[in-house]
């Protein structure tokens, strides 16, 4: 192996490693942010115990501020689902572009409305992130991570197909029929939402907002 070759192996599998290290991760920051998003009844009752209003703001900031970050940081790790030589070549979770595009969808509709204070609007992001976590984590677990357990699923029940199933790719070639059509769609409806947010304010600039109009 020349020098040029061992770089170029090191160099990809590194990005490999980083990436799987990734997806990995990502259970555990979808996890936090079902827990922070549905604490937010807790924290309510909570901020009701307090007797110092800047207490009480800080708080309340602070939750807002790391529950909001935490979506977004989710949402821009969930990206490299959308590339396809990330998604088909190393088999990533077959719906993870999928969960990509729901956690977009909350994170417009907090956009557009205020779900802390419109109940409607807590209740469609709630089903959205529940939706979009589904949609990770079960291929996650069930598909990437069981990838090595094929001999022990088929003695279960013959479940060893379970793992490929739920995996973009085998990683050897072979590509799952869904695989393709997910991504593609995928990012077709992550453009079409950036597009629509885009023009949605930008009609907006220079107006006034409703409590102001009001």
């Amino acid at each position: 192996m020349t020098a040029d070759e061992l770089a170029s192996a090191l160099t990809s599998g590194g990005a490999g490693w980083l990436v799987l290290s990734v997806a990995a991760i990502l259970p555990i920051l979808w996890a936090f942010t079902l827990v922070l998003h549905f604490a937010r009844p807790y924290i309510i009752r909570f901020l009701g115990t307090l007797t110092l209003r800047f207490g009480g703001d800080v708080w309340w900031l602070s939750y807002v501020l790391i529950r909001d970050g935490l979506m977004v940081v989710t949402l821009a790790l969930s990206m490299i689902f959308l590339m396809p030589n990330l998604y088909i070549g190393l088999g990533l979770p077959i719906t993870a572009p999928l969960a990509t595009v729901v956690l977009a969808w909350a994170l417009a509709v907090k956009l557009l409305r205020d779900s802390d204070d419109d109940p409607g609007a807590f209740r469609i992001v709630s089903v959205l992130l529940v939706i979009a976590s589904v949609l990770y984590i079960v291929p996650q677990i069930y598909g990437l991570e069981s990838a090595d357990q094929h001999d022990a699923l088929d003695a279960i029940g013959g479940l060893g197909g379970v793992a490929s199933a739920l995996s973009a790719s085998d990683g050897a070639g072979a590509i799952s029929d869904w695989a393709w059509p997910i991504l593609n769609t995928s990012i077709v409806l992550v453009g079409i939402t950036a597009a629509l947010l885009f023009l949605r304010f930008a009609m907006r600039l220079g107006r006034p907002d409703e409590e102001e109009a009001a």
